[in-house]
């Protein structure tokens, strides 16, 4: 159990860091190809390694920053060129097409991960645009005379190196794709066994809905002995740039990461989904002193910890409205519209921040 934890860790990481393991292990490849080829007295294919070795440095800060668009191109352009030149200087048999066929995987996994919809094509002409180099090499070089003539340990050492780098390329990325298709399936399984339980809970982040919420507030209300409470409306700012920039995945794995900083901090409360971006925690015995302070830490807090996103740092505010439960509330639905139009209030002077009292004006007033 404990290594199938530890494996299932170790994709999950892989996955999420792929773009950054590729590059470095690409880079990693080209300096075994530097050493090789110097100690063969392969000078020009020696400066071409180094030259390929820079640009997977360059790749790796891209990749840091999450620029995924230049590194896909960058290992595209430098496998085709490097594959050509390979050939060109130590001949068809020294194996340099086979980089050709290791970037198969990569074209198609990172592919479908970048483009969506109609602009798969793009990979189409990739996959096209390898193919055309790998049958004109094989034309061009099969037969020629290198210009480089390798001795036979070092031809082989190459082949074996690089067929290596092939097998190793497919094998990898063929597992990470049937993992994640299986981590899907067994997602999408689960989902369906707790059918009765989303009638009440969020799918996404598991948290209640409006109608598994609403009536604990009803029944924290008629309760004599528990109805000092608070409720905090909380909604995240600029949500629909985050999808619109990043994609709606992103978004996604913003509102679980909100979620589980939710929960982490707000022990005993009931934390519920509401709508979209919109999240409302009812705080049992709180008054709203401690209640201002905890949702201001709360605010803070999700400020300052962005939600990583394949090596991108995704950041975002709330801004949150809070009330105190009143004799003059007798159903959940109006303490709950208080705070939601102090939520608004926030939105409508700034955003990122906590509104606590009530504070009428024209754009409040225009709502409702």
């Amino acid at each position: 159990m404990n290594d199938r934890k530890v494996f299932d860790k170790t994709m999950h990481f892989l996955i999420h860091n792929s773009f950054v393991f590729s590059v470095i292990i690409m880079g990693a490849v080209h300096v075994g190809l530097l050493v090789i080829t110097w100690l063969a007295g392969v000078k020009a294919m020696a400066y071409i390694n180094c030259v390929s070795v820079i640009v997977y440095l360059f790749c790796i800060l891209l990749a840091k920053f999450g620029h995924m668009l230049p590194v896909y191109v960058s290992i595209f352009l430098e496998v085709t060129v490097y594959a050509i030149l390979g050939t060109h200087f130590m001949g068809w048999d020294s194996g340099s097409y086979c980089y050709l066929c290791s970037i198969i995987p990569i074209i198609i996994y990172f592919g479908c991960f970048l483009f969506k919809g109609t602009k798969r094509w793009i990979v189409i002409c990739a996959l096209v645009v390898n193919f055309a180099v790998y049958v004109y090499l094989y034309v061009r070089y099969v037969d020629a005379t290198p210009i480089y003539e390798l001795q036979h340990v070092t031809q082989t050492l190459l082949m074996v190196y690089s067929s290596f780098v092939m097998v190793f390329s497919m094998i990898f990325y063929y597992e990470l794709y049937i993992y994640s298709s299986e981590s899907e399936v067994g997602n999408l399984e689960q989902k369906n066994r707790q059918l009765t339980v989303d009638a009440k809970e969020d799918v996404l982040t598991n948290l209640l809905n409006r109608r598994g919420f609403l009536p604990v507030v009803k029944e924290v209300m008629n309760d004599e002995k528990a109805h000092h409470f608070c409720i905090a409306f909380c909604d995240l700012d600029n949500f629909k740039r985050i999808n619109d920039t990043y994609g709606h995945d992103c978004g996604d794995e913003v509102l679980r990461h909100i979620t589980k900083l939710l929960k982490r901090e707000m022990p005993g409360c009931e934390i519920c989904r509401w709508g979209g971006e919109e999240f409302i925690i009812l705080m049992r015995d709180f008054d709203l002193e401690v209640a201002k302070a905890k949702m201001e830490y709360i605010r803070k807090l999700v400020e300052e910890t962005p939600t990583i996103f394949f090596n991108k740092h995704v950041n975002v505010t709330m801004t949150i409205g809070v009330e105190e439960n009143k004799e003059i509330y007798h159903e959940p639905e109006e303490i709950i519209k208080v705070t939601d139009e102090r939520m608004y209030y926030g939105k409508m002077h700034g955003k990122n921040i906590v509104i606590y009292e009530d504070m009428k004006d024209d754009a409040q007033e225009g709502r409702e």
